[in-house]
Protein backbone atom coordinates (compact mmCIF):
# COMPACT_ATOMS: atom_id res chain seq x y z
CA UNK A 1 0.00 0.00 0.00
CA UNK A 2 2.99 2.54 0.80
CA UNK A 3 4.35 2.63 -2.38
CA UNK A 4 0.55 2.67 -4.14
CA UNK A 5 0.25 5.65 -2.10
CA UNK A 6 3.29 7.52 -2.71
CA UNK A 7 2.42 6.89 -6.76
CA UNK A 8 -0.79 8.51 -5.82
CA UNK A 9 0.47 11.53 -4.51
CA UNK A 10 2.97 12.15 -6.95
CA UNK A 11 0.36 11.46 -10.16
CA UNK A 12 -2.07 13.98 -8.07
CA UNK A 13 0.21 16.56 -7.96
CA UNK A 14 1.10 16.17 -11.88
CA UNK A 15 -2.84 16.70 -12.57
CA UNK A 16 -3.63 13.64 -12.54
CA UNK A 17 -7.18 11.25 -11.48
CA UNK A 18 -6.20 8.20 -9.41
CA UNK A 19 -8.62 4.97 -8.39
CA UNK A 20 -6.77 2.60 -6.06
CA UNK A 21 -8.37 -0.71 -6.46
CA UNK A 22 -8.40 -2.92 -3.88
CA UNK A 23 -10.18 -5.61 -1.53
CA UNK A 24 -11.99 -5.02 1.48
CA UNK A 25 -8.32 -6.18 3.74
CA UNK A 26 -6.58 -3.82 1.38
CA UNK A 27 -8.97 -1.08 2.27
CA UNK A 28 -8.81 -0.94 6.03
CA UNK A 29 -5.30 0.63 5.22
CA UNK A 30 -5.95 3.59 2.85
CA UNK A 31 -6.76 5.42 5.62
CA UNK A 32 -3.66 8.16 4.60
CA UNK A 33 -4.31 8.11 0.84
CA UNK A 34 -4.78 11.58 -0.22
CA UNK A 35 -8.57 12.37 0.04
CA UNK A 36 -9.11 12.77 -3.22
CA UNK A 37 -7.92 9.35 -4.62
CA UNK A 38 -11.21 7.38 -5.31
CA UNK A 39 -11.00 3.75 -3.66
CA UNK A 40 -12.77 1.09 -5.08
CA UNK A 41 -13.16 -1.96 -3.53
CA UNK A 42 -13.14 -5.38 -5.66
CA UNK A 43 -13.85 -9.27 -5.29
CA UNK A 44 -10.78 -10.65 -4.72
CA UNK A 45 -9.21 -13.97 -2.79
CA UNK A 46 -6.16 -16.39 -2.35
CA UNK A 47 -5.83 -19.80 -1.69
CA UNK A 48 -3.43 -19.12 0.80
CA UNK A 49 -6.31 -18.49 3.70
CA UNK A 50 -9.66 -20.24 4.46
CA UNK A 51 -10.35 -23.49 4.46
CA UNK A 52 -11.97 -25.99 2.11
CA UNK A 53 -15.52 -24.29 1.17
CA UNK A 54 -13.34 -20.69 1.08
CA UNK A 55 -10.52 -22.08 -1.76
CA UNK A 56 -13.33 -23.74 -3.71
CA UNK A 57 -14.74 -20.35 -3.67
CA UNK A 58 -11.46 -18.34 -4.51
CA UNK A 59 -12.47 -18.81 -8.35
CA UNK A 60 -15.67 -17.36 -8.49
CA UNK A 61 -14.63 -14.78 -6.11
CA UNK A 62 -11.61 -13.76 -8.74
CA UNK A 63 -14.05 -14.06 -11.35
CA UNK A 64 -16.34 -11.94 -9.99
CA UNK A 65 -13.58 -9.53 -9.31
CA UNK A 66 -12.45 -9.41 -12.99
CA UNK A 67 -15.63 -8.84 -14.69
CA UNK A 68 -16.40 -5.57 -12.16
CA UNK A 69 -12.96 -4.13 -13.36
CA UNK A 70 -13.38 -5.14 -16.82
CA UNK A 71 -16.83 -3.07 -16.26
CA UNK A 72 -15.18 0.25 -14.88
CA UNK A 73 -12.54 -0.15 -17.28
CA UNK A 74 -14.95 0.04 -20.28
CA UNK A 75 -16.86 3.33 -18.95
CA UNK A 76 -13.74 5.00 -17.71
CA UNK A 77 -10.86 3.73 -20.42
CA UNK A 78 -7.92 4.45 -17.24
CA UNK A 79 -4.91 5.81 -19.29
CA UNK A 80 -2.57 3.15 -17.39
CA UNK A 81 -3.30 0.55 -14.96
CA UNK A 82 -0.48 -0.13 -12.33
CA UNK A 83 -0.13 -3.11 -9.91
CA UNK A 84 2.11 -3.42 -7.08
CA UNK A 85 1.39 -7.61 -6.75
CA UNK A 86 -0.52 -9.43 -4.40
CA UNK A 87 -3.94 -11.40 -5.05
CA UNK A 88 -5.63 -8.04 -4.84
CA UNK A 89 -4.33 -6.51 -7.72
CA UNK A 90 -5.12 -9.50 -10.00
CA UNK A 91 -8.59 -8.32 -10.75
CA UNK A 92 -7.24 -4.72 -12.22
CA UNK A 93 -4.44 -6.11 -13.86
CA UNK A 94 -6.75 -9.34 -15.45
CA UNK A 95 -9.23 -6.54 -16.75
CA UNK A 96 -6.32 -4.15 -18.01
CA UNK A 97 -4.83 -7.54 -19.94
CA UNK A 98 -8.22 -8.62 -21.40
CA UNK A 99 -8.97 -4.94 -22.36
CA UNK A 100 -5.12 -4.23 -23.69
CA UNK A 101 -5.30 -1.56 -21.58
CA UNK A 102 -1.71 -0.11 -20.81
CA UNK A 103 -0.47 -1.87 -17.81
CA UNK A 104 2.41 -2.11 -15.40
CA UNK A 105 3.83 -3.79 -12.65
CA UNK A 106 5.99 -2.70 -9.98
CA UNK A 107 7.80 -4.86 -7.49
CA UNK A 108 8.81 -4.09 -4.02
CA UNK A 109 10.81 -7.25 -2.88
CA UNK A 110 13.96 -8.73 -4.36
CA UNK A 111 12.37 -11.69 -5.56
CA UNK A 112 8.83 -11.65 -7.64
CA UNK A 113 5.94 -12.49 -5.85
CA UNK A 114 3.60 -15.19 -7.05
CA UNK A 115 1.14 -12.35 -8.58
CA UNK A 116 3.79 -10.02 -10.23
CA UNK A 117 5.49 -13.35 -11.60
CA UNK A 118 2.24 -14.14 -12.94
CA UNK A 119 1.90 -10.96 -15.06
CA UNK A 120 5.71 -9.99 -15.55
CA UNK A 121 5.43 -11.30 -18.85
CA UNK A 122 1.66 -10.11 -19.62
CA UNK A 123 2.55 -6.12 -18.86
CA UNK A 124 3.99 -3.31 -21.17
CA UNK A 125 6.64 -2.48 -18.17
CA UNK A 126 7.96 -3.65 -15.35
CA UNK A 127 9.85 -1.67 -12.40
CA UNK A 128 11.75 -2.92 -9.14
CA UNK A 129 12.17 -1.41 -6.23
CA UNK A 130 15.54 -3.64 -5.05
CA UNK A 131 18.40 -4.70 -7.06
CA UNK A 132 19.12 -6.79 -8.30
CA UNK A 133 15.61 -8.58 -8.33
CA UNK A 134 15.17 -12.16 -9.60
CA UNK A 135 12.77 -11.79 -13.08
CA UNK A 136 11.10 -14.53 -15.26
CA UNK A 137 13.69 -15.67 -18.25
CA UNK A 138 13.21 -12.87 -21.37
CA UNK A 139 11.65 -10.57 -18.52
CA UNK A 140 13.56 -6.96 -18.81
CA UNK A 141 12.59 -4.36 -15.50
CA UNK A 142 13.53 -0.61 -14.68
CA UNK A 143 15.13 -0.10 -11.27
CA UNK A 144 13.31 2.88 -9.62
CA UNK A 145 13.72 1.75 -6.09
CA UNK A 146 10.60 1.85 -3.80
CA UNK A 147 8.75 5.10 -3.36
CA UNK A 148 7.89 6.22 -0.05
CA UNK A 149 5.03 8.47 1.15
CA UNK A 150 5.46 12.17 1.38
CA UNK A 151 5.47 11.78 5.14
CA UNK A 152 8.89 10.02 4.67
CA UNK A 153 9.93 12.50 2.05
CA UNK A 154 9.70 14.98 4.86
CA UNK A 155 12.00 13.57 6.86
CA UNK A 156 14.63 12.41 4.14
CA UNK A 157 18.16 13.10 5.42
CA UNK A 158 16.95 14.55 8.74
CA UNK A 159 19.75 15.26 10.51
CA UNK A 160 21.16 12.23 12.39
CA UNK A 161 21.84 12.60 16.54
CA UNK A 162 25.13 9.82 17.28
CA UNK A 163 24.10 7.94 20.47
CA UNK A 164 25.86 9.22 23.87
CA UNK A 165 24.81 9.78 27.25
CA UNK A 166 21.37 11.28 27.01
CA UNK A 167 18.02 10.23 26.05
CA UNK A 168 17.97 7.88 22.97
CA UNK A 169 15.56 6.33 21.44
CA UNK A 170 14.76 3.25 19.85
CA UNK A 171 12.40 2.36 17.05
CA UNK A 172 11.01 -1.71 16.98
CA UNK A 173 8.69 -2.35 13.98
CA UNK A 174 7.83 -6.02 12.85
CA UNK A 175 5.42 -4.63 9.23
CA UNK A 176 2.06 -3.64 9.02
CA UNK A 177 0.79 -7.02 11.36
CA UNK A 178 3.85 -6.43 13.74
CA UNK A 179 6.27 -9.64 14.57
CA UNK A 180 5.83 -11.98 17.18
CA UNK A 181 9.77 -12.76 17.74
CA UNK A 182 10.07 -9.51 17.81
CA UNK A 183 8.15 -8.65 21.12
CA UNK A 184 9.81 -11.92 22.32
CA UNK A 185 13.48 -11.24 21.99
CA UNK A 186 13.67 -7.75 21.35
CA UNK A 187 12.40 -6.74 25.30
CA UNK A 188 14.67 -9.09 27.14
CA UNK A 189 17.72 -7.75 24.72
CA UNK A 190 16.87 -4.27 25.72
CA UNK A 191 15.75 -5.29 29.51
CA UNK A 192 19.90 -7.27 29.03
CA UNK A 193 21.72 -3.80 28.53
CA UNK A 194 24.00 -2.25 30.79
CA UNK A 195 22.02 0.81 33.50
CA UNK A 196 24.26 3.26 32.37
CA UNK A 197 22.96 2.63 28.74
CA UNK A 198 19.60 1.53 29.53
CA UNK A 199 18.67 4.50 31.58
CA UNK A 200 18.79 7.01 28.09
CA UNK A 201 16.87 4.43 26.28
CA UNK A 202 12.94 5.70 25.14
CA UNK A 203 11.17 2.50 23.01
CA UNK A 204 8.73 3.11 20.17
CA UNK A 205 7.70 -0.49 19.83
CA UNK A 206 5.40 -2.07 17.05
CA UNK A 207 3.83 -5.19 18.61
CA UNK A 208 0.75 -7.12 17.16
CA UNK A 209 -2.73 -6.34 18.68
CA UNK A 210 -2.17 -9.81 20.70
CA UNK A 211 0.95 -9.39 21.87
CA UNK A 212 0.91 -5.58 23.17
CA UNK A 213 -0.70 -6.08 26.49
CA UNK A 214 2.35 -8.25 27.54
CA UNK A 215 5.27 -6.19 25.91
CA UNK A 216 3.82 -3.02 27.42
CA UNK A 217 4.14 -4.79 30.67
CA UNK A 218 7.53 -6.24 30.35
CA UNK A 219 8.79 -2.64 29.53
CA UNK A 220 6.87 -1.18 32.27
CA UNK A 221 7.94 -4.04 34.68
CA UNK A 222 11.60 -3.57 34.12
CA UNK A 223 11.66 0.26 34.39
CA UNK A 224 11.55 1.21 30.49
CA UNK A 225 10.15 4.20 29.06
CA UNK A 226 8.19 2.27 26.10
CA UNK A 227 4.98 3.36 24.02
CA UNK A 228 3.63 -0.12 22.45
CA UNK A 229 1.14 -0.41 19.92
CA UNK A 230 0.06 -2.34 17.22
CA UNK A 231 0.22 0.30 14.40
CA UNK A 232 1.86 3.55 14.54
CA UNK A 233 0.45 6.31 12.43
CA UNK A 234 3.85 8.47 12.47
CA UNK A 235 6.40 6.10 11.76
CA UNK A 236 8.49 8.65 9.61
CA UNK A 237 8.36 11.57 12.75
CA UNK A 238 9.55 8.43 14.72
CA UNK A 239 12.52 6.99 12.59
CA UNK A 240 14.33 10.23 12.02
CA UNK A 241 14.37 10.81 15.95
CA UNK A 242 15.99 7.36 16.15
CA UNK A 243 18.83 6.34 16.89
CA UNK A 244 18.61 2.76 16.13
CA UNK A 245 15.48 0.87 14.52
CA UNK A 246 15.47 -2.55 14.42
CA UNK A 247 12.97 -4.30 12.07
CA UNK A 248 11.75 -6.77 9.98
CA UNK A 249 13.58 -6.27 6.52
CA UNK A 250 9.81 -5.96 4.77
CA UNK A 251 10.37 -3.34 1.31
CA UNK A 252 8.82 -0.27 2.26
CA UNK A 253 10.99 -0.51 5.34
CA UNK A 254 14.00 -0.71 4.08
CA UNK A 255 12.87 1.98 2.01
CA UNK A 256 11.94 4.40 4.55
CA UNK A 257 15.07 3.44 6.28
CA UNK A 258 17.53 4.06 3.86
CA UNK A 259 15.35 7.65 3.02
CA UNK A 260 15.53 9.10 6.56
CA UNK A 261 19.21 7.65 7.10
CA UNK A 262 18.85 5.64 10.02
CA UNK A 263 21.30 2.83 11.48
CA UNK A 264 18.95 -0.38 11.71
CA UNK A 265 19.67 -4.52 12.91
CA UNK A 266 17.58 -5.97 10.81
CA UNK A 267 15.55 -9.96 10.95
CA UNK A 268 13.97 -10.91 8.09
CA UNK A 269 10.89 -13.16 7.86
CA UNK A 270 12.23 -16.44 7.49
CA UNK A 271 9.01 -17.60 5.58
CA UNK A 272 8.83 -15.27 2.91
CA UNK A 273 8.23 -16.38 -0.41
CA UNK A 274 12.01 -17.00 -2.04
CA UNK A 275 13.43 -15.25 0.77
CA UNK A 276 12.86 -11.90 -0.38
CA UNK A 277 13.07 -9.99 2.80
CA UNK A 278 17.21 -11.00 3.00
CA UNK A 279 17.07 -10.29 -0.15
CA UNK A 280 15.15 -6.77 0.45
CA UNK A 281 18.15 -6.53 3.50
CA UNK A 282 21.21 -6.76 0.67
CA UNK A 283 21.42 -3.42 -0.23
CA UNK A 284 21.54 -1.59 3.63
CA UNK A 285 23.92 -4.61 4.62
CA UNK A 286 26.32 -4.30 1.75
CA UNK A 287 26.68 -0.82 2.25
CA UNK A 288 27.36 -1.00 5.55
CA UNK A 289 24.07 0.55 7.18
CA UNK A 290 22.50 -2.55 8.36
CA UNK A 291 23.18 -5.78 10.94
CA UNK A 292 21.49 -8.99 9.24
CA UNK A 293 20.53 -11.06 12.36
CA UNK A 294 19.00 -14.42 10.82
CA UNK A 295 15.73 -15.28 12.38
CA UNK A 296 16.94 -18.69 13.90
CA UNK A 297 20.04 -16.82 15.32
CA UNK A 298 17.57 -13.92 17.17
CA UNK A 299 17.65 -14.51 20.50
CA UNK A 300 17.62 -11.96 23.33
CA UNK A 301 21.97 -12.37 24.19
CA UNK A 302 23.20 -12.03 20.46
CA UNK A 303 20.38 -8.60 19.72
CA UNK A 304 21.31 -7.21 22.92
CA UNK A 305 25.00 -7.37 21.64
CA UNK A 306 24.45 -5.32 18.23
CA UNK A 307 21.95 -2.74 20.04
CA UNK A 308 25.14 -2.17 22.54
CA UNK A 309 27.36 -2.44 19.75
CA UNK A 310 25.56 0.41 17.92
CA UNK A 311 24.67 2.51 20.58
CA UNK A 312 28.41 2.66 22.54
CA UNK A 313 29.83 3.33 18.76
CA UNK A 314 28.35 6.59 18.13
CA UNK A 315 31.42 7.24 15.11
CA UNK A 316 29.76 4.24 13.65
CA UNK A 317 26.29 5.00 14.16
CA UNK A 318 27.15 8.25 11.79
CA UNK A 319 28.78 6.23 9.50
CA UNK A 320 26.22 3.55 9.53
CA UNK A 321 23.06 6.48 9.00
CA UNK A 322 25.03 7.74 6.06
CA UNK A 323 25.29 4.34 4.23
CA UNK A 324 21.72 4.34 4.66
CA UNK A 325 21.59 7.47 2.75
CA UNK A 326 23.81 6.72 0.19
CA UNK A 327 21.65 3.31 -1.19
CA UNK A 328 18.30 4.91 -1.19
CA UNK A 329 16.38 6.49 -3.84
CA UNK A 330 14.14 9.28 -2.62
CA UNK A 331 13.11 10.14 -5.89
CA UNK A 332 11.51 6.64 -6.56
CA UNK A 333 8.06 8.02 -6.73
CA UNK A 334 9.08 10.68 -9.46
CA UNK A 335 10.66 7.87 -11.75
CA UNK A 336 7.88 5.14 -11.35
CA UNK A 337 5.43 8.58 -11.98
CA UNK A 338 7.59 9.22 -15.56
CA UNK A 339 7.34 5.51 -16.55
CA UNK A 340 3.71 5.71 -16.28
CA UNK A 341 3.25 9.04 -18.04
CA UNK A 342 5.47 7.39 -20.61
CA UNK A 343 3.43 4.50 -20.78
CA UNK A 344 -0.05 6.81 -21.13
CA UNK A 345 1.65 8.46 -24.46
CA UNK A 346 2.59 5.23 -25.71
CA UNK A 347 -1.05 4.01 -25.34
CA UNK A 348 -1.96 6.93 -27.39
CA UNK A 349 -0.02 6.55 -30.23
CA UNK A 350 -1.06 2.72 -30.40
Amino acid sequence: MFPAQALAEVMLARGWRVRLSTDARGARYTGAFPEAVEIVQVSAATFARGGVLAKALVPLRIAAGVLGAAWRMVLDKPAVVVGFGGYPSIPALAAATLLRRPRMIHEQNGVLGRVNELFAKRVDAVACGTWPTKLPEGVEAVHVGNPVRAAVLDRAGAGYIAPGDYPMELLIMGGSQGARILSDVVPPAIAGLPMALLRNIRVSHQAREEDAERVANYYAEHGISADVQPFFNDVPRRMSEAQLVISRSGASSVADISVIGRPSVLIPFAAATGDHQSANARGLVEAGAAILVPEDMANPESMAQQIEMILTHPTAAIQMSNAALSVSKPDAAETLAGMVEALAEQGKSK
